[in-house]
């Protein structure tokens, strides 16, 4: 366990000193989101998703639509899940402005699912996306996330069962030159959350917590409330 918090501390660490932007830091955001995997049938394959409303502020200014699907495969012999899949994103301004930037996405990911000590569920999600961001070259991004749910009265992530959830995600950008003599970092952004969540039914848990995203211009805080469903 010690290891464990140790390997988030460093990651927490990762996020560089950023130059901040005309955003108000000290309002909170919030994300809205509902995640889902499905098996079909007996082969190992399936889908998954996530559908995401996210705000600058409680829930009347839109920061971003997310919508993403993905079709997944899980080897017989192997405790990994292998998933190819499509996002849609529009990403809105801070502030008044109602304008809005539109993305198509394609990604790649490997989710290595992993329990420590009979309790600790730890997952590592390594992702990688392909990029077509309207007014921008095409553009490619690196993810690494390392999740840890803790069951607080149980030892099983099921009904009835309250957990402790964190995770953080280091995204990394592929390229830094976005055309038009416009250019990026190579290091993205970081995401830092943590949270509490409750299991309603075996297959269905929701979770509530708090995220610090830092980007290359400003670090911010978000409410994060989300359903988790498998079926």
């Amino acid at each position: 366990m010690k290891r464990i918090l140790i390997l988030f501390f460093m990651l927490f660490l990762a996020s560089p000193s950023w130059v901040r932007a005309q955003v108000d830091e000290d309002q909170l955001g919030a994300w809205y989101m509902y995640f889902f995997t499905k098996k079909l049938g007996d082969k190992g394959f399936g889908i998954q998703g996530d559908y995401q409303f996210r705000y600058w502020d409680l829930g009347s200014d839109r920061e971003q639509l997310l919508l993403r699907t993905g079709f997944t495969y899980r080897p017989k012999k192997a405790d990994v899940m292998f998933t190819l899949g499509y996002a849609f994103i529009s990403s809105g301004e801070f502030g008044e402005s109602r304008n809005s930037v539109p993305e198509n996405r394609i990604y790649q990911e490997a989710l290595l699912p992993q329990k420590v000590g009979g309790r600790v569920f730890l997952t590592h999600r390594f992702r990688y996306e392909q990029r077509w961001v309207e007014n921008q070259d095409f553009r490619t991004r690196y993810r690494y996330n390392l999740f840890l749910n803790l069951p607080l009265n149980g030892t099983e992530l099921k009904k009835n069962v309250v957990y402790l959830a964190l995770y953080n995600e280091i995204f990394i950008n592929g390229q830094t030159d976005i055309g038009d003599g416009r250019v990026v970092e190579r290091f993205d952004r970081n995401r830092t959350y943590l949270g509490l969540g409750y299991g309603l039914r075996n297959n269905l848990r929701m979770q509530g917590g708090w995220m610090n995203q830092t980007t290359s211009q400003v670090s911010k805080g978000q409410l994060q409330l989300s359903l988790h469903h498998s079926f």
